[in-house]
């Protein structure tokens, strides 16, 4: 990579890095609203639930596809086609609107079906019946989700092909807003309560409705950027014989791709309700969906701030390099991503780690929860290792995207959800209702494993030059494992030191103290080791968010 080629993909990292900060913040408020407004009991898992699983069967019907096939196929387009794709990008977002309006409607009929799939048998007993009448009207409200999400994303990767990557970044930062200002709302009218009882229509209208209102707002975001980058919006019907069925071939893998996923989401959903709708039977503590996707959440933050960022801006690169039969420079640059990917992954992961439990507490103490966060924190450290490794997976996997290699992406993730089932199963099995989310993440981090030790190895045998993790990119995490051990040692000893001192991480204010303490010294630790130790990529990161 040039130093033109590499300023100017950190610069692009770092717009969309600065708008995912943003997005991400005020994810965790609205988070952190929906903690303390309903808990993480029975009634937050059901709205919990209702409301990702519209954004789980998109990518279910056709969000693998937007995602990382449209992009290889949209350069292809700009770079051969005379009117510079424009034409072909309008039959994409036409066919994609009308599969999405489909898909929605069948869906909305198909959500008592949906829900036995997607919540514990205990949920459908008659002790329950107004807990999961409340559960339908929530996933009816949300279903309209699918169109709204299906149609962002198809926008936004026309934004991408066009290299203008900010837009999509930043757009989710208003239905974050909205999103609060509507538990605002509810708060106000109705209180905070860890429940268990249910909704009444009212609050299922607002909860759900605002939801999906939210999600629609933040599609419309987008429109007046596309049409500045170009883009004319223009229904098509002549979808025939315009190469479309090259795309749909492709996406024919990536569906079963998400299709594998997607089984082992809903296998770690309904795991996960069990715990919600056991502790709502018995009355013991829940550590279900609500937790584990809070925890999720946090684990998530840095991924999409740093590794969505920087793979985003590179996939134009990678895709012009392969589609000239560049493997070698795809190579090249897959590596140097990783590398930069990981000076800044590691040691959050660490971090979490060392800190879940005050992450946790400064986070989500509050209302219904405040005081009551440490199962919420073990979660949270939980996901740590998780986070790394899904993150070298991610990044990998755009190295096949790019090549318009769906197939592989399949083989491997039938790998990582066959892990993660089997493991959530096992793991969960007789477990008490307050580990389950923690084992759920351990689950995770584990399957990812596996899968990042299978597409590692298959990557570097099909971009040639031996195994992807070579000696120079072995000496580099040897070097990165040094530095942010280093880091967790002075984390570990700054928290028994404030321990001993009277500072109780299970308080607000002593959650407060420890995380700046303990994350101040992490932190310096790891920039002084990673100097010592040569890891120029940080010096790198470091000096494109200050120019930006």
């Amino acid at each position: 990579m040039s130093a033109q080629d590499r300023s100017r993909l950190l610069s692009a990292g770092a717009v969309m890095a600065a708008g995912t900060v943003l997005s991400r913040l005020t994810g965790f408020v609205r988070a952190a609203l929906i903690l303390a407004v309903l808990g993480q009991s029975l009634d937050a898992d059901l709205f919990t639930a209702s409301n990702t699983l519209p954004n789980s069967l998109y990518i279910l019907v056709a969000g693998g596809v937007f995602n990382v096939v449209l992009v290889p196929q949209l350069v292809r387009a700009m770079r051969n086609d005379a009117d510079g794709g424009e034409a072909f990008a309008q039959r994409l977002l036409s066919l994609g609107a009308l599969v999405l309006a489909g898909a929605t409607a069948v869906l909305m009929v198909a959500v008592p079906v949906i829900a036995r799939l997607a919540f514990d048998g205990a949920l459908f007993e008659p002790e329950l019946a107004t807990q999961r009448e409340s559960a339908y009207a929530l996933m009816l409200w949300c279903m309209p989700q699918v169109f709204f999400y299906g149609t962002f994303v198809l926008v936004g990767q026309m934004l991408n092909a066009r290299e203008r990557f900010g837009p999509m970044m930043w757009a989710p930062i208003v239905n974050n807003l909205l999103a609060c200002a509507l538990l605002g709302g509810y708060a106000f009218a109705y209180g905070t309560s860890n429940g268990t009882d249910g909704f009444t229509g009212v609050q299922e209208a607002l909860l759900g409705g605002g939801a999906t209102l939210g999600i629609a707002v933040q599609t419309l975001v987008l429109v007046p950027y596309a049409r500045a980058a170009g883009f004319q919006f223009r229904f098509r019907t002549d979808l025939r014989g315009v190469g479309l069925g090259r795309t749909v071939r492709l996406g024919a893998w990536t569906l079963a791709f998400v299709l594998v996923n997607q089984v082992a989401y809903f296998v770690v959903t309904r795991l996960a309700t069990a715990s919600s709708t056991e502790a709502a039977l018995t009355g013991g503590e829940a550590n279900g969906v609500a937790a584990y996707q809070s925890a999720f959440l946090v684990a998530q933050v840095p991924h999409a701030v740093i590794t969505v960022s920087l793979v985003t801006a590179t996939m134009p690169m990678l895709s012009r390099l392969a589609a000239d039969g560049k493997l070698r420079e795809v190579r090249a640059e897959t590596v140097s991503t990783l590398r930069l990917v990981l000076v800044a992954i590691a040691p959050v992961a660490t971090a979490l780690a060392c800190l879940g439990g005050a992450v946790a507490a400064v986070l989500f103490s509050y209302g219904a929860l405040d005081g009551n966060t440490a199962s919420l924190g073990y979660t949270v450290a939980a996901f740590a290792p998780g986070l790394l490794l899904f993150t070298v997976h991610y990044s990998v996997l755009r190295a096949f995207y790019a090549q318009e290699d769906t197939r592989t992406p399949f083989v491997v993730q039938l790998v990582v959800s066959g892990t993660n089932i089997t493991l959530a199963l096992l793991l969960t099995a007789d477990a008490p209702t307050e580990q389950v989310a923690t084992r759920l993440a351990l689950a995770y981090g584990a399957a990812y494993l596996l899968g990042t030790t299978v597409s590692t190895v298959v990557l570097g045998r099909r971009l040639g030059g031996g195994a992807l993790i070579d000696r120079a990119l072995a000496a580099f995490c040897a070097r990165l494992v040094v530095a942010c051990a280093a880091s967790a040692g002075c984390m570990v000893a700054a928290q028994m030191g404030l321990d001993r001192l009277g500072v109780e991480v299970e308080t607000d204010s002593g959650a407060v103290v420890t995380l700046a303490v303990a994350g101040t010294v992490g932190v310096l630790v790891y920039l002084v080791a990673a100097r010592l130790l040569g890891l120029r990529e940080v010096r790198q990161l470091f000096g494109a968010v200050v120019r930006r």
